[in-house]
């Protein structure tokens, strides 16, 4: 290992950085002009260590009083311009990344404009060129699948006939883990979902009264996610299908939650049921591509347009905090707990709350787009709730009366619904407008919400030309095993899968900006 110091002056004392033993440190010095200087010999003390500046150089070394004059040394003299050349190489790289991220400033997050390394796109640039990399079940006919999801605090496994029935599941919470934290902490998470893997995965295949064997393909949530939560649930996905020789799909959780919308309804609570012998694998769908979706969930909130399995479209998404992440913010504000998330528990306090007692502003007025900002709303909230605090004679605002914070939680669900209503509304128009579209998927861990699914249906209805809005049950809104199942079957039934073997996850996995623009 080798430091370097830097000095005005050969006359000056060196004080280089603190080095363990056997470590070598070269000084570079700019020496005062001197018509001696072809004979200057120069010594200083750093640590236990003599240098001696060698004549006509400005090299040091730790030779214990020897010198070396490096202009007869051409190996060194290279490898000092290799050195300096590799500094603005590293320069140049710094200043045109903080270029590239400038002009991202004002755009919605999450969205590939060719910043991101990885992103999803199994059908390739055009969505239409899929590949059965580890193969496919025989899709003509009904199979089954296991599906694992591990992105963020719960463990969850699921059993999946191909016609969309759940034939078994299991789900390991963690809110009693995370609650005393006010969210998630990613290192107690990844620990729970390494304990309850195993069990989850073994209890949805009891529940279906099947065996791995039974199986016929395997999917896994791969991103984006927390990327040490995803590991486990991939490892042990790739681990059942390298082992078992079976077809295995990454599946994108994104993807995942937007599909759970073609689900046909009749399939969620119809356990075991026989399929029809007249229906396909995939005639029988709740809803047919192209649609609109609004995806809001704790780490997401999007608009994508539909247009197939693995192609998406983007029409406008969050400039900073997600819907979820505002719902969260709220509720530790508000000392409400947040164990099993803020959502529901701004919510259950909104229903006691009216809606319009505290003044706050609706985001991005100005900005006629679809794009979303919950950070500023946040922060109006953070005001009201103080200003209440100082009339109230309190000193924070979970010490507020139940009737306060009912009024403010009320009031900022009233308004982060207006401001969805109003970016929905004018992307509902750009799709039909353009592409015909008249039907909606909300989907996503805070399309659960009461409130919001009652306000978009009279989005939807109150209409010259009324659209169709499809919402997946609340359980099946939040992260669960069935949801990577579904996607999966979705996969394979287009000719999709991946290799199992050294397959990766990542935590920032958004859709392919090739797939965006087509």
């Amino acid at each position: 290992m080798t430091f370097t110091a830097l000095a005005l002056s050969a006359t000056r004392w060196i004080r280089p950085m603190m080095s363990p033993p056997g470590v070598v440190v070269h000084a570079f010095v700019t020496p005062l002009p001197s018509k001696n200087n072809a004979v200057l010999q120069q010594h200083c003390r750093i640590g236990t260590l003599n240098y001696r500046m060698a004549p006509s150089t400005r090299r040091w070394n730790s030779s214990l009083g020897s010198s070396t004059n490096i202009h007869g040394n051409n190996d060194d003299a290279s490898t000092i311009d290799k050195e300096r050349e590799a500094r603005k190489e590293k320069k140049k790289a710094f200043k045109a990344g903080r270029a590239k991220r400038r002009k991202l400033i004002g755009l919605a997050k999450a969205v590939d404009r060719g910043q991101f390394q990885n992103t999803y796109s199994p059908g390739g640039p055009d969505g239409k060129n899929f590949v059965a990399k580890s193969g496919l079940p025989d899709v003509g006919k009904s199979f089954c699948v296991l599906g694992i999801e591990s992105s963020c605090d719960d463990t969850g496994a699921a059993i999946m006939r191909s016609d969309g029935t759940i034939l078994g599941e299991s789900l390991a919470s963690q809110h009693a883990i995370h609650e005393q934290w006010g969210g998630v902490v990613p290192g107690l998470a990844k620990a729970a979902h390494e304990e309850n893997i195993d069990r989850v995965v073994q209890s949805a295949l009891s529940n279906a009264n099947m065996s791995i064997e039974d199986v016929d393909a395997i999917g896994v949530t791969v991103g984006p996610g927390l990327e040490i939560c995803l590991r486990v649930g991939c490892n042990k996905g790739r681990e059942l299908a390298m082992k078992y020789n079976k077809p295995f799909v990454g599946v994108h959780h994104l993807e995942a939650h937007i599909l759970m919308a073609r689900i046909p309804s009749d399939k969620y609570n119809n356990n075991n049921s026989e399929q029809s012998q007249d229906e396909t694998q995939s005639s029988n769908r709740a809803m047919n591509f192209p649609f609109l979706a609004l995806l809001v969930s704790g780490g997401h909130c999007q608009i994508l347009k539909c247009l197939g399995v693995g192609k998406y479209s983007f029409i406008g998404g969050t400039l900073d905090d997600s819907l979820g992440e505002a719902f969260d913010k709220t509720a530790r504000l508000l000392g409400l707990p947040v164990g099993g998330g803020g959502g529901p528990a701004v919510e259950a306090l909104a229903k006691d709350g009216d809606p319009k007692s505290v003044t706050l502003p609706i985001p991005l007025q100005k900005r006629k787009d679809c794009d979303f900002s919950y950070a500023g709303l946040k922060t109006a909230v953070r005001l009201a709730a103080e200003k209440i605090c100082v009339e109230r004679g309190v000193e924070k605002p979970e010490e507020l009366s139940h009737e306060d914070k009912a009024n403010i939680a009320a009031s900022f669900q009233h308004i982060a619904f207006r401001h969805v209503e109003i970016r929905l509304g004018r992307a509902m128009e750009q799709a039909q407008k353009e592409d015909g579209i008249q039907t909606l998927a909300v989907v996503g861990g805070v399309a659960a919400n009461q409130e919001l699914r009652k306000r978009l249906d009279a989005l939807c209805t109150n209409r010259v030309e009324p659209w169709e809005m499809f919402v997946p049950p609340p359980r099946l809104c939040t992260d669960q095993g069935a949801m990577s199942a579904w996607a999966t079957v979705e996969r394979l039934i287009v000719g999709s899968s991946d290799v199992a073997e050294g397959h990766e996850v990542f935590a920032r996995y958004p859709f392919s900006l090739s797939t965006n623009e087509s």
